[in-house]
């Protein structure tokens, strides 16, 4: 009884924590939703050369794009020109970062982490979307795209300002967490569960503080897709029971870089040498990632930087407690109404 007492102690802790800062992140998210859409990214996108690497990269790290709607977005990027470099760059930096994901590091992995993971994010696209421009395949043919996506993640067009606002909030708190929904609660669960079975410096222990860390996290995160905010009570609580902080920021960049989708669709889309370059640009940044943050943690070894609350406004037990609430019935709302949703279709 009081292990199960534990568990939705962590659950509600690390949820409560966490929740002004994601439902200010999907706000935010559905009100850049309201200006940035597929067809504004293609515009700026649409050439080739290292300016578009960058700009797709830049427009990657913030985009409130889905997950449904990154690989149908990027290929579409291809197919309007935008070079393979650009469409890997905007592949590798949209998946690991996002506006809802910073804020959710920022409560709790701290200010470091939220700064050092949008730039590595950006870093990693620019040298992906480098290295395929070099080494990439030269061949034009057309490309096919996959079905798109029909979430609000592919923003609306109304002429309105009252209907781009409803499209917007729709999007943040309806279809943001129904793509999110399900793997965040799942998350908060994997996290309550590692927070009450492992011992403390279990990771110490078994794996050190060195690189080896970094590889086990590194082959454990890639075959495993979780989104990016959903990986961040994760890693939390792989901290808090020794783990290194460079060594769950390898976890925090594979885990929502790579998936079978994403590979499936650049190994058929942009050739086999692009998806080979693809999945080394992660590995390779993601442990010199894992280093420098070591490195930066090493050097601050007598502060706490994954300590949430310095420098940080403090909320009543009562407000947290709150907004916990509503946070929990914007995300089984969405889980729910997507299972329905995947039925209906069927």
């Amino acid at each position: 009884m009081e292990f199960v007492k534990t568990i939705i102690t962590e659950f509600w802790n690390t949820t409560s924590d966490m929740s002004v800062y994601l439902l200010f992140g999907f706000f935010v998210a559905g009100i850049i939703s309201i200006f940035i859409s597929q067809e504004v990214v293609e515009r700026h996108l649409g050439s080739r050369g290292l300016l578009s690497v960058l700009k797709a990269s830049l427009f990657g790290v913030p985009l409130p794009l889905c997950s449904c709607g990154v690989i149908p977005v990027s290929v579409s990027l291809h197919k309007h020109g935008a070079s393979k470099g650009a469409t890997i760059a905007f592949l590798l930096s949209t998946p690991q970062t996002g506006v809802d994901s910073i804020l959710v590091t920022l409560s709790l992995l701290g200010p470091v982490f939220a700064i050092f993971r949008p730039v590595v994010a950006l870093i990693t696209g620019v040298i992906g979307g480098s290295l395929v421009d070099v080494f990439g395949e030269k061949s034009n043919e057309k490309v096919q795209e996959p079905e798109k996506c029909h979430d609000a993640c592919c923003c609306s067009h109304n002429k309105k300002m009252s209907s781009k606002l409803a499209a917007g909030m729709k999007f943040a708190f309806i279809n943001l967490p129904r793509d999110i929904g399900r793997p965040m609660l799942a998350g908060l669960v994997v996290a309550a569960l590692i927070s009450a079975l492992v011992p403390k410096d279990f990771f110490v222990e078994i794996l050190g503080t060195g690189i080896f860390a970094m590889v086990v996290m590194m082959f454990l995160g890639i075959p495993m897709y979780v989104c990016a905010t959903a990986s961040v009570p994760i890693a939390a609580a792989l901290m808090m029971k020794g783990l290194t902080p460079g060594a769950a920021m390898v976890f925090l960049m594979t885990g929502p870089a790579t998936n079978a989708a994403s590979l499936a669709t650049i190994w058929k889309s942009l050739g086999s040498r692009t998806a080979i370059i693809y999945m080394l640009t992660v590995a390779g940044c993601a442990l010199l990632a894992g280093i420098t943050l070591d490195y930066l943690y090493a050097g601050f070894n007598s502060m706490d930087m994954t300590n949430h609350h310095h420098g940080m406004i403090m909320l009543p037990n009562i407000v947290r407690n709150f907004f916990a609430v509503v946070l929990l019935a914007i995300l089984g709302y969405a889980a729910l109404t997507k299972k329905k949703k995947a039925h209906a279709a069927d």
